[in-house]
């Protein structure tokens, strides 16, 4: 009686437990969700103007007297909505990723605490630095390219939805193309490789980046290039800022220290086998069979 009723209240514990962490899970989401309606609240109003700053890079390129145009019958409401919303889930960005932090960490260790904060920082900086490359720099070259190549038979009014999605393909491409350091450091801390090991394997990223450029961007060179060699940049970055993190020779002590374990146990297992001599086989012999009659 006494090892079931301890084995019911362990239970009791692993459930209440988990049911805890699922109504801290619900609080935090019910947080995000609050700041990302407060935040788009106050941006709903500049809807309109936000849209028409979204599509400068395209505007300003536009051919004299040609305009975007909405094709759907609500599109004028429902365009400038969806990219308010989305704004809003990036501007809500940092704290959305503080909210993680805060339901992870007690879980963690005291030195991947101290690790997590500056990589969630950084995080959010290569984030916003990446989109704000897309704006500032991809789009006027790929838009200008796309009016560029139009037929003189043409008229060129891009539909704003269509502008739209573009547009949010590409700052989430180049969002999450930026935090490729933090992907390499991070594959670095947890043991996975080594800076020497991807530094080796530098040729396949390189083409990895611009299958990912061609695959996360419209179908020109311009924006998968613009999009592949940023990604490079930042990977040998990330291989820099590995080498940094990892203390001098920590790596040479590990590599020496798993060696000298191999090869401990490996004299071990030789040491431990002792070959039987013609003798001793025999009686081996001798007893497997006298165990395989007597079964019979």
């Amino acid at each position: 009686m006494t090892e079931d009723s301890q084995q019911e209240e362990s239970a009791e514990k692993v459930e209440m437990t988990f049911v805890s962490h699922l109504l801290e899970l619900r609080d935090r989401l019910l947080r995000i969700i609050l700041v990302v309606i407060v935040i788009f609240l106050g941006l709903f109003y500049f809807a309109n103007d936000i849209y028409t700053y979204v599509a400068g890079p395209l505007s300003s390129h536009l051919p004299e007297g040609s305009t975007m145009v909405a094709i759907g019958v609500a599109s004028t409401f429902l365009i400038p909505f969806k990219l308010t919303l989305v704004l809003s889930v990036f501007a809500a960005m940092p704290f959305i990723l503080y909210q993680i932090w805060g339901f992870v960490a007690p879980g963690l260790y005291r030195h991947e605490r101290k690790m997590a904060v500056p990589v969630l920082a950084a995080s959010t900086f290569l984030f916003y630095l990446g989109m704000a490359f897309a704006y500032y720099v991809v789009f006027p070259l790929v838009f200008k390219f796309f009016i560029s190549v139009a037929p003189e038979a043409i008229t060129y009014t891009p539909d704003i939805g269509s502008y739209l999605d573009i547009v949010l393909t590409l700052f989430f491409a180049f969002g999450v193309a930026f935090e490729v350091p933090i992907a390499t450091v991070l594959l670095v801390w947890t043991g996975t490789t080594t800076p020497e090991k991807l530094a080796e394997k530098r040729s396949y990223v390189i083409l990895g980046a611009f299958v990912v450029g061609m695959l996360l961007t419209p179908p020109d060179i311009i924006s998968q290039t613009l999009l592949a060699l940023p990604m490079w940049v930042l990977f040998e970055i990330g291989i820099i800022f590995a080498r940094l993190y990892i203390p001098k020779g920590a790596e040479k002590t590990y590599t020496e220290e798993r060696a000298n374990s191999r090869s401990n146990h490996e004299e071990s297992v030789v040491s431990d086998y002792q070959p039987m001599n013609d003798e001793e086989l025999k009686k081996e012999f001798d007893r497997i069979d006298k165990e395989m009659r007597d079964m019979d």
